[in-house]
């Protein structure tokens, strides 16, 4: 969506993946505008706020996630928004340009906050990012964090670190005023992007049971603590095969897993969902940076004793690198070499992640990374990959 607000997406029926009327011709019934209000699961009965009862052999609970709110004054005000849907982003998009917005703060350093930056800078709005820790995206490597920070500032984004809102305010026409722990900054409007919890609210009345996390506890199957209920998306829990536990880690591209998998095991085609090794991915301007595995604190919640290392090199081979091109790497391991996360940073970080979360789900140990069979010529790098090297420099480390 933030593409979308920063024209790089100009049709938002592009964003649409299936519409009403498509269900219908599938013969799926669709209800618009109506909310439950109680889920009866011994009697198997979904109670709708318009009084409307409707039967039900199994139940998918599919609610999402909400917005994360700061909790301060002016939070609700007019100009103040979150992007959580569709329609967020029309009404962001709409004030933008009727109100020929000139400058912004976003509350929050997450994906969706480095995402709004380019999409904002893009339109030639001036961008302030309220951050209250000291790096944005804060599990990657403050290296790397620190070189997001220096493109923010590079690209005319202001960047404050270590501060806290303290109310947001508005009098008459004026702009919006926020007001943090280190003085106050107009905008004409305010985005809320701290990050999100799961919409359980539902499934906590139904006595369903929650997992460590706060999410929705699930099995392999999609199947909740009730034979008959299943959840799917941004208010479950997954399996992470690296940390070896359920944690809540929303993306797009596991609640279209989950939802296919429970949708198979209610259409009796037993299917399991294996579970994750937790790779994403963003883009800001120029960069990409991609994570998978786990950092070094996850990595120590988990029980291991991690060791990491860092190398940087080109995006294609030295000799026709141009300056400042670089990626760099991060492995995080165990001593003995077994692969934990991986982190990256530049041109050919997705890339470079994509192969390593490859490695993370089959066991693929450090030393067998050092010879990894990669595809190899000059306009892509050079014959030792950054794979290659980053993996021989951290088995030496051990």
């Amino acid at each position: 969506m933030p593409y979308y607000i920063g024209d790089v997406i100009r049709n938002p029926e592009k964003l649409i993946v299936r519409a009403p009327g498509e269900f219908r011709k599938s013969g799926i019934e669709v209800r618009l505008n109506s909310r439950v209000e109680e889920l009866d699961i011994k009697g198997g009965r979904v109670l709708l706020s318009g009084g409307d009862v409707h039967p039900f052999d199994k139940l998918v609970i599919a609610t999402g996630a909400e917005p994360l709110l700061p909790g301060v004054p002016g939070q609700d005000l007019e100009g103040v928004f979150r992007l959580r849907t569709l329609h967020d982003a029309h009404r962001i998009k709409s004030c933008l340009e009727k109100k020929k917005c000139k400058k912004a703060v976003i509350l929050g350093g997450g994906f969706i906050s480095m995402e709004m930056c380019e999409a904002l800078r893009s339109r030639g709005i001036e961008v302030v990012v309220i951050n209250r820790g000291r790096y944005p995206v804060n599990r990657w490597d403050a290296e790397f964090s620190g070189i997001v920070i220096d493109l923010l500032r590079s690209k005319g984004v202001e960047f404050l670190q270590n501060t806290s809102i303290v109310r947001i305010e508005k009098e008459g026409g004026a702009p919006l005023r926020v007001v943090t722990d280190r003085g106050e900054i107009e905008a004409d409007i305010v985005m809320l992007a701290i990050g999100i919890t799961p919409n359980t609210g539902l499934a906590r009345s139904a006595g369903i049971k929650m997992g460590e996390s706060g999410a929705i506890a699930v099995n392999f199957t999609q199947q909740t603590s009730e034979e008959s209920v299943y959840a799917a998306g941004d208010c479950c829990e997954v399996y992470h095969r690296i940390a070896q536990s359920w944690v809540y880690f929303p993306l797009g591209d596991i609640a279209n897993k989950q939802g296919r998998t429970a949708g198979n095991n209610i259409g009796s085609n037993p299917t399991r969902f294996p579970g994750i090794v937790g790779a994403h991915a963003f883009k800001l301007f120029h960069l990409e940076i991609a994570s998978t595995g786990l950092d070094e604190k996850e990595a120590v919640r988990s029980g291991y004793k991690p060791v990491s290392m860092i190398a940087w090199a080109p995006s294609v081979s030295k000799a026709l690198a141009e300056p400042g091109d670089r990626t760099g790497l991060k492995l995080i391991a165990e001593p003995g070499g077994t692969l934990l996360g991986a982190q990256a940073i530049g041109r050919e970080a997705v890339r470079k992640i994509d192969t390593l979360s490859a490695a993370l789900w089959t066991g693929i140990r450090l030393d067998e990374l050092t010879m990894l069979d990669l595809a190899y010529s000059p306009p892509f790098g050079d014959a030792w990959d950054l794979i290659h090297i980053t993996a021989r420099l951290l088995l030496k480390k051990l």
